[in-house]
């Protein structure tokens, strides 16, 4: 129900506002499947700490999973934010979601572009299919909501009115 006096969004800035929600929902999920796998996070923790117990292991897995589904959730919440502001036609909510999408895009490309030219394998990097499949959707979805939010038809719900500033 639309509230008295408040304009509703252009229907591409609300596919905008959807798409960008969704891109962080689904970047959420992908870091659950990273999380999920258990081995792979006690495998690293024990590189990275050679000297802890299997006791010790297993309960810094448990805080980083918890931390991780913390700060996945606040993630999707600041997104969500973002991109309600930038429906109500603020402009710097639009500019930060832009530099968000620019650079989760542009890192998208380079995960593709390491993976397919064999970068990545060559560095010992391991990047699993599921991610390749999680990023490609969110590179997508950010795209598409990029552009959405920079049609000609929607910059005037963008347009800032300002008024003068007096001098004295």
């Amino acid at each position: 129900m639309a509230r008295p006096g408040v304009t509703p969004p252009p229907r591409w800035i609300d596919v905008s506002r959807w798409l960008w929600i969704g891109s962080a929902v689904v970047g959420l999920g992908r870091f659950l499947v990273q999380l999920a796998d258990r081995e792979m996070l006690i495998s690293e923790l024990r590189k990275q700490q050679p000297a802890l117990s299997q006791d010790e292991l297993d309960a810094a897995a448990s805080g980083g999973v918890v931390f991780g589904l913390l700060l996945g959730g606040l993630l999707v919440l600041v997104y969500a934010l973002l991109a309600n502001r930038m429906a109500q036609g603020r402009n710097w909510a639009r500019v930060v979601l832009t530099v968000f999408g620019a650079a989760g895009v542009f890192l998208g490309v380079v995960r593709l572009i390491a993976v397919g030219s064999g970068m990545a394998a060559a560095f010992g990097l391991v990047i699993r299919p599921a991610d390749l499949v999680f990023g490609a959707i969110t590179m997508v979805l950010d795209c598409a909501a990029l552009v959405l939010m920079y049609l000609p038809s929607v910059s005037s719900h963008f347009a800032v009115s300002r008024t003068p500033v007096r001098g004295t």
